[in-house]
């Protein structure tokens, strides 16, 4: 533990007096300060004016991130015939029906997204207070509710991030990994605010955009001009 509490120390005297900096300055001090033994995820959070206790100022949606997230993920596909035999050969990891629900009700749940086909939902239904609280519940408004298996799964292992707003007015996700060059995540986290700013529901009330983060998984965080994220 003293390790780490060194190389964190290090980190936050490095990003010291450093506020409201570029996309790419956060991204370099990210870079150079993440010294752990594994490839960390770069994960941006954005702090937006809006209450989702309020249906209209709900925040939620996809982005396909032009480099990908540099992550493995995991698909689960509820689907029945034709459309299963879809999502195998378009590379989902477990596909099922009523013998899927049995295994995630058991508390085995081993992926990351799930999709389903319109006809499964009432199985699907049933899970919802297991997939609900774990942002895993499919939905025809994220694309993740289809009879277009393949895209969808295509879509999921491609690099699509899903986003939804917390209570506290705040989204979080992973933007890509600390290996990916300074452009690159640049070019990730530009396209994650822009979907972000493009699902202002009709509620939001003044300043949409409050504050931009930036932190890797063991480091600490960074706040980033919203004008940069942005692109403006």
């Amino acid at each position: 533990m003293g390790k780490m509490g060194k190389r964190l120390q290090a980190a936050r005297a490095a990003f010291a007096d450093k506020e409201n900096v570029t996309v790419e300055e956060a991204v370099d001090l990210i870079k150079s300060n993440a010294k752990t033994k594994f490839d960390e995820t770069v994960e941006i959070a954005m702090n937006l004016g809006v209450d989702p206790r309020h249906a209209d100022q709900m925040v939620r949606g996809t982005v396909n991130l032009p480099n990908g997230t540099g992550k493995t993920v995991r698909v689960a596909v509820f689907a029945r015939g034709p459309k299963a035999d879809e999502a195998k050969e378009a590379g989902a990891d477990i596909v099922g029906a009523e013998d899927l629900m049995e295994i995630v009700q058991g508390g085995t749940i081993e992926f990351d997204r799930c999709i389903a086909t319109p006809d499964m939902m009432p199985i699907v239904g049933r899970l919802g207070k297991v997939l609900g609280p774990r942002n895993l519940m499919p939905n025809p408004k994220i694309g993740t509710v289809t009879m277009d298996i393949k895209e969808a799964v295509a879509a999921a292992k491609g690099g699509q991030v899903q986003f939804r707003v917390e209570k506290a007015g705040v989204i979080h996700a992973g933007v890509g990994k600390v290996s990916f060059d300074t452009a690159k995540l640049a070019e990730n986290i530009r396209a994650f605010v822009d979907a972000v700013s493009k699902a202002k529901p009709t509620g939001a009330k003044g300043a949409y955009l409050k504050k931009v983060s930036l932190t890797s998984t063991m480091g600490p965080g960074i706040s980033v001009s919203v004008e940069s994220a942005t692109g403006n």
